[in-house]
């Protein structure tokens, strides 16, 4: 027998963003701890002689995978709509040395798609992207669910 099995790994980022044009305290420039969860699906490695025998996915590869993508990328980055004017600022390009201009809104859930689709096309073939969850509070948080657009 082949059980389905999900395999998570967690991480954390610490980021500041602002929200352009936002009518509420976060249009400023601020900053969280985010914890982000990465979950595959795909079947436990049954062979004996596969030194990955009895994983789905190594957690290593998973981390390397997601630490280079995602992790190297913006922890403690400074991520700005590129549509706010003050993004364009040289105090800002200048004064910080890890600034990342978006063509998005950077809200929660527009971070979360922006790291599943760096991440999708470069999972392992033998597994699937099954979920990714991206807690900007302990309290708030998006999530995306393979399931949810089948």
């Amino acid at each position: 027998m082949n059980d389905t099995v999900r395999v998570t790994k967690k991480f954390t980022i610490d980021m500041a963003h602002a929200l352009f044009g936002y009518d509420g305290p976060c249009k400023n420039i601020h900053g969280h701890t985010y914890h982000l969860s990465v979950t595959v699906i795909g079947n436990v490695e049954q062979a004996t002689n596969n030194p990955k025998q009895g994983m789905v996915v190594d957690f290593a590869d998973l981390k390397k995978l997601v630490k280079s993508e995602i992790v190297d990328v913006y922890d403690h980055a400074l991520v700005l709509n590129e549509d706010a004017p003050y993004s364009k600022n040289d105090i800002i390009s200048n004064q910080f040395e890890k600034v990342i201009l978006t063509p998005f809104q950077p809200s929660c859930e527009n971070l979360l798609l922006h790291f599943k689709n760096s991440i999708t096309d470069k999972v392992p073939a033998y597994v699937k992207l099954c979920s990714i969850k991206l807690e900007e509070t302990p309290t708030s948080y998006a999530e995306w669910f393979m399931s949810d657009n089948i």
